[in-house]
């Protein structure tokens, strides 16, 4: 394997490209064309230029259960536009089919994507995604490899229906899952809900992680304008990818790479839109690896000083009533974009081969003010993240505090512990567990280096007995992510973690730990002396693995401030 892009010293097109290494090139190619003739192909598409098409259909991820009506699509733009469509197959990411989580497998898809792209012939790759950690390993893997490259998503499933009311995956499950736990459904209930939550191909319907992602690719400059948002059963969802095979060949005869899109221009402009978004948290996780793959760093004390200046403008699931089926109709990304004009990098270049600037130029103004607001009238002044520094997260800790309650921003509460992800099953629902309402719940051994795999379990659930009270929210902290569907005053992504020696794992029942979104701090109120003593006696959580890639990502995963990359697989800035 090389680090390079294929032929980058040579001008190659299509099959000629990155040649198999017989000591004879001519033989080679040769012996290529030869098996490619095996597949039916004429001899005049032989030497048209390549368009790799990443597909990603799996039955085991519901997200990407349109993706060959997609694959298809894109072909035909490709043909349309004079070259050869081969689709190849990557790794796919399911979710909630994934164990222990979608996080510790993102890494290795993206190290197929960027060694596929890099290893066979291809002049452009439309990367075919949708799901969760689909689309940031997609194009962590396009930026490494660095061949031209354009984002298709699958896009968010259209709402169902259930006694009246309009339901989608997921924020609606949470809420239900709730009332469930509360007592106030019972099991016949929710398990008819369970039928209708998700009754369409596609990702959540919610700015969840797949939305927000789909966003901040269109807000990159990797995906064509326009169908970050577009329903996964929409006629133009199918439009827009022939749209991007045919934009691929463009790129093709341009040789405009991904090192010439994702900037740390382009990489500000996705940070404001994913706070006007309100988007998932995990987001912050994964541009950062994006980024970090371009030799970019995201400052969490960066994103404060945006968080700060870009207000909220989208009102959506899980903060808003709308769904991504609105935000499409409502004007989508675009609406978005152009409202933060004023904030964004209009020179930095987009797929289409035009600057933000151009292509804002050029949109329409259409947008529906329910779904998107004016920045002089926002949902709120300021952005939907916030990193929160401090004893007990020295490197950092994420808030969405447009899900949370403003009321519990500035507290100071007991700590009631759970060890493990285990340990909180156990007991979270015991009658004689020993917690109020204005306990700070604190979940360790759940971040990168944990046997849990840093999985989505940062949204601690109310503890039962509090749930029936009438309990709603409370400050839980954790090394954990949350989904981007769900809600509540939650601290993630706690850096260090608890398993790598973090503070996080010092903390002990009844100790005292001060929240401050004013001041941006979370602190552990206990003497050093006291934490000392506590750290002599830590034992170590971490996961062990023997072999295989649970052993690579063991030895090589970052925290969450590095955005949980291997460390091998980031540029070096300064390279």
């Amino acid at each position: 394997m090389t680090d390079a892009p294929n032929d980058a010293a040579d001008d190659a097109i299509g099959l000629n490209r990155g040649l198999t290494n017989y000591g004879d090139k001519d033989f080679a190619r040769y012996l290529r064309l030869s098996m490619a003739r095996s597949m039916g192909l004429s001899s005049s598409l032989l030497k048209k230029p390549v368009i790799g098409i990443a597909a990603t259909y799996s039955e085991f991820n519901n997200c990407h259960r349109g993706v060959p009506d997609l694959v298809e699509a894109v072909k035909r733009g490709v043909l349309a536009a004079g070259g050869l469509p081969r689709e190849f197959p990557t790794i796919s990411l399911g979710e909630p089919f994934l164990n222990p989580t979608a996080l510790v497998f993102r890494n290795l898809m993206a190290m197929d994507t960027e060694e596929m792209v890099r290893g066979q012939p291809m002049d452009a790759v439309v990367l075919v995604g949708g799901c969760d950690k689909t689309v940031p390993a997609q194009l962590m893997g396009a930026i490494s490899a660095d061949v031209p490259a354009i984002q298709v998503v699958t896009g968010p499933m259209s709402t169902g229906r259930w006694r009246g009311e309009r339901l989608g995956a997921c924020t609606d499950c949470r809420r239900f899952w709730g009332k469930f736990r509360a007592g106030e459904i019972d099991q016949d209930t929710v398990d008819e809900i369970e039928g209708n939550l998700a009754t369409t191909a596609g990702t959540c319907a919610v700015m969840g992680t797949a939305s927000t992602m789909a966003s901040l690719a269109e807000a990159l400059g990797m995906m064509l304008p326009g169908t970050a948002a577009i329903p996964a059963v929409h006629a133009d969802r199918i439009r827009s990818a022939e749209a991007s095979g045919t934009a691929a060949m463009m790129l093709a005869t341009q040789k405009l790479r991904p090192s010439q899109i994702v900037t740390e221009k382009a990489v500000e402009n996705a940070l404001r839109v994913l706070l006007a978004i309100g988007g998932s948290t995990n987001a912050i996780i994964h541009l950062t690896a994006i980024a970090g793959r371009a030799g970019i760093k995201v400052d969490l004390n960066r994103l404060n000083v945006l968080s700060d200046e870009t207000p909220v403008l989208v009102d959506l699931k899980p903060t808003g009533p709308f769904y991504m089926e609105d935000l499409y109709a409502a004007g989508g990304i675009g609406a978005v974009l152009r409202e933060l004009r004023p904030m964004l990098h209009l020179d930095v270049m987009t797929v289409t081969g035009q600057t933000l600037g151009e292509r804002l130029d050029a949109e329409p103004g259409y947008v529906d003010r329910a779904v998107v607001r004016a920045r002089e009238e926002p949902l709120q002044p300021q952005g939907g993240l916030v990193a929160l520094f401090g004893s007990l997260a020295p490197r950092g800790a994420i808030l969405k505090r447009a899900a949370a309650d403003p009321a519990l921003f500035e507290n100071e509460g007991r700590a009631v512990v759970f060890t493990s992800l285990e340990d909180l099953a156990a007991r979270i629902d015991d009658p004689d567990l020993d917690v109020t309402a204005e306990d700070f719940l604190v979940l360790q051994n759940a971040g990168p280096l944990s046997p849990s795999g840093m999985p989505e379990a940062g949204y601690l659930p109310i503890p039962g007995k509090l749930a029936r009270a009438g309990v709603k929210d409370m400050v839980r902290i954790s090394d954990a992510r949350m989904s981007g569907t769900a809600y509540g005053t939650i601290v993630l992504h706690v850096a260090p973690d608890a398993a790598s020696g973090g503070p996080l794992a010092l903390v002990r029942n009844g100790d005292r730990i001060r929240l401050s979104v004013q001041n941006r701090s979370i602190e552990l109120l206990v003497e050093e002396a006291e934490l000392a003593r506590r750290r002599a006696d830590q034992p170590d959580t971490s996961a062990k693995a023997k072999r295989g890639y649970a052993r690579l990502y063991r030895e090589q995963v970052l925290q969450a401030d590095e955005g949980c990359d291997l460390a091998f697989l980031r540029a070096d800035p300064d390279a």
